[in-house]
């Protein structure tokens, strides 16, 4: 029982350092992503944070399972290279008993990745599906920012205000440019129109549209290299304000329920639920790839397995990736589904669990054999 606490709390304190490595790079990339959404006014700045965190359940139904597989190479590694699995083994520590024993944290892992990928990620979906539906309803006056140029309609129009009052009703010294096609026989593919206005604020309309009234101001059309601007002098001017485009790349079938696809008799939806059932099916299957790759010579380094460990991990999940597109797309019977991918791994895991025990087992032979005949 000692030897099982001491093995499990190296697996399970790796596991978590390397999960918690892997979630702050990951949540990084796509914080600097709806970042760069809010500087360019497409998503309310206030959203961030809850659009982050709806976001780290699916985030971690994806790193666990690689978090475990690196912490038992990572722990093992050390323990063979400083010897203590060596005196464990002289100890009578077998293979197939130190398997067992790591397959205890990792069925609590496999719990956790099962809860998360069955109940709590499809809820986090749902709600950034949510809250990027409520963005989408926004205009360009509801994300504007005092002080900052906004880009919108992928940069064709830009808007400045250097004041915005604390309702959100009053603009000041306000800036638009626009670009707009020009007139037939024209040298240049576009024109600029161009807004300055000492105040503004919104108007909306019976239709539901709103408007950005604009008051005291110019407007400057013209041509870029050509000389035939045109300046208006305005008291009121009325802009109609777009809705800005945000991209949402969430599939409708990650946001249904779990137990809402067990009784859906389509492919695409039988394909999303074989896929929440492999992340648990993974972390198992991996735990057994893990515990033979760990094995190391201490001359040889705790890092020379790592690389065709992690190469033999990525063709697992990319195989999985595959078959779901084929299932998706009618290529693959949806009685085989992903199952076929889980039992190569399965099969090779159990490969390298009795490979080297069997090759011992018959150098013992051999040795005892020549022992005999000597």
């Amino acid at each position: 029982m000692i030897v099982f606490r001491y093995l499990s709390r190296e697996v399970l304190l790796t596991f978590s350092a390397v999960s918690a490595v892997l979630l702050v790079i990951i949540m990084s990339g796509r914080f600097i992503k709806y970042l760069a959404q809010a500087a360019q006014g497409v998503l309310d700045p206030g959203v961030l944070l809850m659009i982050m965190g709806y976001r780290i359940p699916g985030f971690l139904q994806l790193i666990l399972p690689l978090g475990l597989f690196l912490g038992i190479l990572l722990a093992y590694g050390r323990l063979y290279l400083e010897s203590e699995m060596t005196v464990l083994t002289a100890t009578g520590m077998s293979e197939q008993r130190l398997l067992s024993y790591t397959l205890v944290p990792a069925f609590f892992v496999a719990l956790i990745t099962a809860w998360l990928s069955f109940y709590v990620a499809p809820q986090g979906v749902q709600s950034v599906a949510r809250i990027f539906s409520e963005q989408d309803a926004l205009t360009e006056f509801d994300t504007l920012v005092p002080g900052r140029f906004q880009s919108l309609r992928g940069g064709s129009r830009v808007t400045y205000t250097q004041e915005l009052s604390s309702g959100r009703d009053e603009l000041r010294n306000v800036f638009i440019s626009e670009k707009r096609p020009t007139r037939a026989g024209s040298d240049v593919d576009e024109a600029i129109t161009v807004l300055i206005a000492k105040t503004g604020r919104q108007e909306i309309q019976a239709d539901g549209s709103r408007y950005l009234i604009l008051q005291d101001g110019y407007r400057y059309d013209g041509t870029p290299g050509e000389a035939d601007y045109r300046v208006i002098q305005y008291e009121t001017y009325g802009v109609l304000l777009p809705k800005p485009s945000v991209e949402v790349k969430m599939g409708e079938r990650e946001t249904i329920a779990t137990r809402e696809l067990l009784g859906n008799p389509d492919v695409r939806m039988q394909s999303e639920l074989q896929w929440r059932l492999s992340f648990p099916i993974l972390v198992l299957i991996v735990t057994l790839i893990a515990v033979p790759l760990s094995r190391v010579n201490p001359r040889q380094g705790r890092f020379l397995k790592l690389l065709p460990a992690i190469l033999l991990y990525m063709s697992y999940l990319a195989l999985l990736v595959a078959a779901r597109s084929a299932l998706d797309k009618g290529q693959l019977p949806i009685e085989l589904g992903l199952w076929p991918v889980h039992a190569i791994f399965l099969i090779i895991g159990l490969v390298l669990v009795y490979w080297q025990p069997l090759q011992l087992r018959r150098a013992r032979l051999r040795a005892n054999k020549e022992t005999q005949h000597a």
